[in-house]
Parts: C-alpha cells; structure tokens; sequence
C-alpha cells in the first residue's frame, strides 16, 4: 500500500464516520423526526452508484469509503421506520 491509499483511507473513514454521531444519537433517542427521508434516500442513492463507480474501476478506496457511508445511511433509514410511532416525534 502506497502514501496516496494511505491517504485515501484516512479521508475516507473520517468522511465516512461523519454520520456515526447522528446515528447514535437517533438510537439513544428513539427518535428519527428531526431526519429527512428523502435527504437520506438521496444520499443512499448516491453512495450506491459511487460502490459501483469503485467496483468498475476497481478502486478499494471508494468502494471502502461509501460502503461505511451505505451502511450508515441505511441504520437511519431503519430508525427512521422503526421510530415513526414514537410519541416523542
């Protein structure tokens, strides 16, 4: 491995981790009401072309990087769902 993957590892998983605090928070508190659907559908939607972007040019960074973002992405939507009864929201 090279400075550059280095590098782009690194970026990656600080861009990447971004959305951790806001899934932690929306699990601890039950409540996805503050949380746009459709922001996170676009973004969803876009991490998913940008993995396959990856696979077809066969960089591990990308598809290493947006597949943390899509797993977190998809958590929310989960909580999303799972949360939309709360009497808090």
């Amino acid at each position: 491995m090279n400075w550059t993957e280095i590098l782009g590892f690194t970026a990656g998983t600080i861009s990447a981790v971004t959305f951790l605090p806001q899934v932690i928070r929306t699990w601890k508190l039950k409540s996805a009401r503050e949380l746009s659907l459709l922001m996170i559908c676009f973004i969803t939607s876009s991490v998913s072309l940008w993995i396959v972007y990856g696979i077809l040019i066969n960089n591990i960074v990308i598809i290493y990087t947006n597949s943390i973002v899509l797993i977190l992405s998809l958590f929310l939507i989960y909580f999303k769902y799972k949360f939309r009864n709360n009497i808090y929201q």
